[in-house]
């Protein structure tokens, strides 16, 4: 298998047996853990652990819904049991109703014994459950091969969307780097004119007061959340490129995009670096829908 891998696929598999079909089908979607439920005739249910081991052999994540399909001769082949006891009992009760009321005899006890319940019963034909699953994993297996196709298509699909949205973020993030310079003088000359004016008239001695508007800058400063803003498009990459499920990592990692985005938003006053910020925020809440449908 390819990664990164889609969640969501649907797959189909059939296996015939004397004409007739075992039928499979797959549906998965995304889950936070591995959630296999199956759906099959009651009498096969001693295959369920199987089918579930087959499953959880392909899926890492995901829920998964099984349904199976027996061939159809398995709704024929059944035995006829008479309870003839049961029916001689209704026979007598018929009998003696006919007597206490003086009943017509124009209708066919026999009609009517046959039609009470549990006088003709059906019984399950057994089967061998080892040439059963044979059948039944041949066609299990088409469908999960099938499934894993349309999961690497999907997630080739979604990796080239996230690639296409991390140069998105990488440029944006490079567009902010590019203005601190200019943000950080500004700022330290606002500081300094504020300053000034707030202390016309006042003795300050100038070495402190240039520590001051550099520790107030210093807080203003977005250098380690553009840092780390790198640091952690490089690993979503690196991720991507990974041949396993990765779609946790890359869930948490957009969780640090919006952290790092929040943190750096709230630092710089600046209508320019706010409108760059907010964009990055809604790129980044896309790029966590798509994650959220890779295993």
């Amino acid at each position: 298998m390819k990664y990164p891998v889609s969640m969501t696929a649907f797959g189909r598999g059939e296996h015939s047996v004397n004409a007739s079909s075992w039928t499979v089908e797959i549906r998965s979607v995304n889950h936070r853990f591995c959630d296999v439920r199956i759906k099959m005739p009651r009498q096969y249910s001693v295959l369920e652990e199987k089918i579930k081991k087959e499953v959880t052999a392909f899926y890492t994540r995901g829920h998964i819904e099984v349904l199976v399909t027996p061939p159809t001769y398995g709704e024929d082949a059944k035995n006829l049991i008479l309870n003839m006891p049961l029916a001689r009992q209704y026979r007598n009760c018929l009998r003696e109703l006919k007597k206490e009321f003086s009943l017509p005899t124009n209708e066919s006890e026999l009609a009517l014994i046959v039609n009470y319940p549990n006088v003709i019963t059906a019984g399950e034909q057994e089967e061998d459950l080892d040439e059963v699953w044979l059948s039944l994993s041949s066609a299990l297996h088409q469908a999960l091969d099938l499934a894993d196709d349309m999961r690497e298509r999907e997630g080739a699909s979604l990796k080239k969307d996230l690639l296409e949205r991390l140069d998105f973020l990488h440029t944006t993030k490079g567009n902010i780097e590019k203005e601190i310079p200019r943000l950080t003088t500004a700022k330290q000359q606002a500081l300094q004119e504020r300053i000034s004016t707030l202390a016309s008239g006042v003795d300050v001695d100038p070495n402190r007061l240039a520590q001051e508007i550099a520790i107030i800058a210093d807080k203003a400063d977005v250098t380690e959340e553009l840092v780390r803003l790198s640091s952690h498009i490089d690993q979503f990459r690196h991720f991507l490129e990974k041949q396993e499920p990765v779609g946790r990592r890359l869930d948490f990692l957009s969780q640090e995009f919006l952290r790092e985005i929040n943190t750096m938003a709230s630092k710089i006053s600046d209508a320019g670096i706010a409108h760059l910020s907010v964009e990055l925020k809604n790129e980044v809440e896309k790029m966590r829908e798509q994650v959220q449908n890779l295993e």
